[in-house]
């Protein structure tokens, strides 16, 4: 695989996806090579916990439109750039939210970064349980600042930045593509 994709979703009050940020990398460098940005209507006009960030710093999206044609946009985007790997942090949300979706490999970022054996930033002191993995702590926003020593950063909550947060992770873990085999759900 030359690319993969990682992304985030934000969901209404009732679990709808009004929101969806990707972003495409290269396997090698874990650098940024595109990205993607849907709202989704009327889902965005539900309300959600994080409905403030869907236009956070002046972040425009690609698509406001449904979501069946942000899906089929979505798809050909990864078509286009032979994407068929997809990353995502605590996967099994975003991959249950996104059907459309399923005919690709995902593999979630969690499983890797929450483990004692796979993140070595993880302190001494911090508690995990008999299989090495954080017993707290392990969110995106804490395992961020772990591995890049910015205590002050805070999750956005704007799936756009979150997808580009979490590919900052995985490049940070300075893993090659390969270790997250065993991270497939």
């Amino acid at each position: 695989m030359n690319r993969f994709a990682v992304i985030d979703t934000e969901t209404t009050w009732d679990d709808a996806v009004m929101s969806v940020g990707l972003v495409i990398a290269d396997s090698v460098t874990f650098e940024l090579v595109d990205k993607r940005y849907y709202i989704l209507t009327p889902f965005k006009d539900h309300g959600g916990m994080y409905t403030y960030a869907l236009y956070a710093n002046g972040i425009k999206p690609d698509l406001e439109c449904s979501r069946k044609k942000a899906m089929a946009e979505l798809r050909h985007f990864l078509s286009e750039h032979e994407t068929t790997a997809m990353f995502a942090y605590n996967a099994a949300f975003d991959y249950r939210h996104l059907p459309e979706l399923s005919h690709l490999t995902w593999y979630d970022i969690m499983k890797v970064a929450a483990y004692r054996q796979h993140n070595p930033r993880i302190p001494d002191c911090a508690e995990c349980y008999g299989t090495g993995r954080l017993k707290r702590g392990y969110g995106v926003e804490s395992v961020y600042r772990m591995l890049s020593a910015e205590l002050a950063y805070c999750e956005l909550h704007n799936a756009l930045t979150d997808a580009m947060d979490e590919l900052m992770i995985m490049k940070l873990l300075d893993h090659e593509i390969g270790k997250y085999a065993m991270a497939r759900i």
